[in-house]
């Protein structure tokens, strides 16, 4: 890829970035690189969005993603700029990738060889290891068709989309992953273990399409790996490269308005005090959702109206304690760095929290204990933890109310886990807080507070899903969880990549209205 690095600023073209999540900040990149002067902005007060951190009584709270299961589009991302991203970030891999815990005391590791992987499915169920050799195979067809054919690609033409259906034909695409796992185990533990992926990006496992599976072949392939420092540290070195590159990254700044001319070309941003910063195009981080339902002002939409909007499937939501312990670093020796506590009930709870928008008395849990393999997150001898709990979002016909449910829920979710896994827990919290759909909506602006933006249905995926290419705005493009290719760390990382393709080599702002205006097409 060229590089441009002798430009003055006041010569180049002017890129406006909307937020500084991993997907805004890899588009800064990426447009950096191609020689584009670049200001992203972001209303925070640290970098990295969902992948930001809170400081605590001694403790790292890494607030988002914990899970690395793609190094290598970080290692892209970072050669195509010119840097080494294993110089800057200390990825270690995890093995178990995590173990999934069932209420009647059985468990499962996920674990990096294959034998020792079939050694642990051959003991919770020895007569559906035939079946996980075919779901395996399963997963690594839809990995070529889905990961290696479309995750780079560009998607805002449907001909691009209409390529691939005869394979995802062959494939069963419309079957969901959750049945794809019934016709291949008997076991009812390992169909939820080999079907429960989607949830890491807010997708109900039984809607979902199989070609989810693909996860699986993911983790075989590339392993799963913590980056030393949290995810926030990935998100410092990607700030350090747009440094580098002359670019700027303006924090606790409020973009209000995408600015159009009377041609309805993106003309730059309004920020919430007033102030107007002139932009040649403005990409945008901020969830889809938000972005056109807030941030285009009253012109009107030729796509995604607020009807379409009100119409679309979005991800559930998320209530996440972290909480630190005192003198822990020796106790519950069973409990790793990643551990999934699976409910008594798993299509039903799926059922009340994706459809029925109930908050269940019964949850599973997703437990997050860093301390394990990066000691810096919590005073010596002490333990930072997070629980996610997948809930209702507020689009339901009856949301709950946070304000008066958040406590009570908290308390449930610490019984869960003194009872299964971390016994005396209540005698050893110090520091604690919660995030509920709430904050997720007020913190980072998501529709109905929702984990993950639009929720990755077969009918919202690829040329469905909110394009990289905005047809609302010439000028106007998206990265990140709504749009192409989805959330996750690989996805919003890689619609940088796709963007890359789509928007043009830096040039004078007068050329832009014709070139933009095909693009859009």
């Amino acid at each position: 890829m060229t590089r441009h690095t002798s430009f003055e600023p006041e010569t180049r073209s002017h890129a406006v970035v909307i937020g500084a999540g991993l997907g805004g900040l890899a588009a800064a990149m990426r447009l950096g690189a191609k020689g584009w002067r670049v200001t992203v902005l972001d209303r925070l007060d640290m970098p990295g969005g969902r992948a930001s951190a809170i400081h605590s009584g001694g403790h790292r709270f890494d607030l988002g993603p914990t899970i690395v299961t793609a190094p290598q589009v970080f290692r892209k991302l970072f050669a195509d700029c010119g840097q080494d991203f294993d110089s800057v970030v200390d990825l270690i891999p995890l093995d178990p990738f995590y173990t999934i815990r069932w209420p009647d005391g059985s468990h499962l590791a996920a674990r990096a060889d294959d034998a020792d992987m079939e050694a642990e499915i051959r003991r919770l169920s020895p007569g559906d290891v035939a079946g996980w050799r075919r779901f395996l195979d399963d997963a690594a067809k839809r990995y070529v068709v889905g990961y290696e054919g479309l995750l780079t690609k560009p998607m805002h033409r449907f001909a691009e989309t209409a390529k691939v259906l005869p394979r995802f034909a062959m494939l069963r695409a419309d079957r969901s992953i959750l049945s794809l796992a019934r016709s291949r185990v008997k076991d009812e533990r390992l169909r939820m273990a080999l079907s429960f992926h989607p949830l890491f990006i807010g997708g109900d496992p039984a809607r979902v399409t199989s070609m989810y599976a693909l996860v699986s072949h993911l983790e075989k392939t590339h392993g799963v790996h913590y980056a030393m420092g949290g995810v926030g540290a990935i998100a410092q070195a990607m700030v350090d490269v747009i440094h580098a590159q002359g670019g700027e990254v303006r924090l606790r700044t409020q973009v209000e308005t995408v600015l159009q001319d009377a041609r309805g070309v993106v003309a730059g941003v309004r920020l919430g005090d007033g102030e107007r910063i002139a932009a040649d195009i403005v990409v945008s981080n901020a969830d889809a959702g938000y972005t056109y339902a807030r941030m285009l002002g009253k012109r009107p939409r030729l796509r995604w109206t607020d009807r379409k909007l009100g119409r679309a499937r979005w991800s559930m939501g998320l209530f996440v304690w972290y909480f630190g312990t005192r003198g822990t670093r020796d106790m519950w020796p069973d409990l790793g760095h990643h551990t999934i506590l699976s409910g008594p009930r798993y299509e039903g709870l799926l059922r009340d929290v994706f459809r029925r928008g109930h908050l269940a008395e019964d949850m599973s849990l997703y437990v997050h204990r860093p301390s394990v393999t990066d000691p810096s997150v919590a005073p010596p001898g002490d333990d930072t933890f997070y629980a996610l709990s997948p809930v209702p979002h507020l689009g339901h016909r009856d949301p709950v109310n946070w304000v008066r449910e958040a406590e009570n829920y908290r308390a449930k979710v610490q019984a869960v886990l003194e009872r299964e896994v971390m016994p005396g827990l209540g005698t050893r919290v110090t520091a604690s807080m919660c995030l509920t759909p709430q904050d997720f909506r007020d913190r980072y602006l998501s529709p109905h507070g929702c984990g993950f933006s639009i929720e990755p249905r077969i009918l919202q995926s690829a040329w469905f899903r909110p394009h990289n290419v905005s047809e609302e705005a010439p000028g106007l493009f998206l990265v990140g969880a709504g749009t192409h290719p989805g959330a996750g760390l690989p996805g919003v990382v890689a619609s940088a990549e796709v963007l890359e393709q789509v928007v043009p080599p830096a040039r004078g702002a007068a050329a832009w209205g014709a070139p933009l205006a095909q693009a859009a097409e």
